[in-house]
């Protein structure tokens, strides 16, 4: 790893980052200061929280219905606060919520547990980023699916030096950064396929087109998730009954 420039994190701890220079993964110092910097787990500066989700639910769904198996079960990692699974699952996906760092709040009941057996696939948006040791993270994950859905910014080349919004120095959680490069090698590395197109990308045992990322955004934007939405059946009302029954 080579130096590549330092900052201030979190207004008081200077921080060196260094970057690969075969992979150009970019990675902050051993992060003492995660403890202050969870102290609270969702940060008072991400606004974008709900429109991210409500994104991320229209782009999963259409990568669901129309190249996974609609009635399978799937498993949000790293899932915050349950907004996503409730949303999943308001439009007929069977999504469960995982997050040992984060109150579950709105999807409540919808845990996942280790009885509940492997995952179709598994989404993780915005979390990668805040992985120390990524490579053993994501084989953890692993355990759950061979599929993985997820997003993160790409580093830009060449890497700025101090003045790109998504190292979040005010907050402090962002300590891994990622380039195409870098994901093409973590692939390789867990013996997965690899698709990408943006911020968003996935890495599955599955052999698919090229341009299946790209296709997501494409359909998303011509409004093909609404007609995923009228032909999935809602699972709020039976979750209503399930949760008004374990009471």
């Amino acid at each position: 790893m080579e130096m590549a420039f330092n900052a201030l994190v979190l207004g008081k701890h200077q921080v060196n980052y260094f970057r690969c220079p075969h992979c150009g993964f970019l990675q902050t110092d051993e992060p003492y200061w995660l403890g202050e910097a969870y102290h609270d787990p969702i940060n008072a500066e991400d606004t974008g929280l709900l429109s991210r989700n409500i994104f991320f639910s229209e782009a999963a769904s259409l990568l669901l219905y129309y190249w996974f198996d609609k009635k399978g079960k799937y498993l949000d990692y790293a899932g915050g606060y349950g907004v996503f699974t409730r949303l999943m699952r308001d439009i007929g996906f069977d999504f469960y919520w995982h997050d040992p760092m984060t109150q579950n709040l709105l999807a409540r009941g919808f845990e996942y547990r280790d009885s509940s057996g492997p995952c179709d696939l598994l989404t993780c948006f915005e979390s990668v980023e805040h992985f120390a040791d990524p490579l053993p993270e994501l084989k953890k994950m692993l355990a759950f699916s061979n599929n993985i859905l997820f997003s993160t910014f790409l580093l830009p080349a060449p890497v700025p030096a101090s003045d790109w919004w998504y190292y979040q120095f005010e907050h402090g959680q962002h300590v891994s950064f990622y380039s195409k490069e870098t994901l093409q090698h973590i692939a390789k590395d867990l013996g997965l396929n690899f698709y990408s197109y943006g911020f968003l990308h996935l890495f599955t045992a599955q052999s698919f087109p090229n341009s299946i990322i790209r296709w997501i955004f494409r359909l998303r934007k011509l409004g093909l998730s609404r007609y995923v939405r009228w032909n999935m059946k809602t699972k709020m009302h039976d979750d209503f009954q399930t949760m008004r029954i374990s009471k």
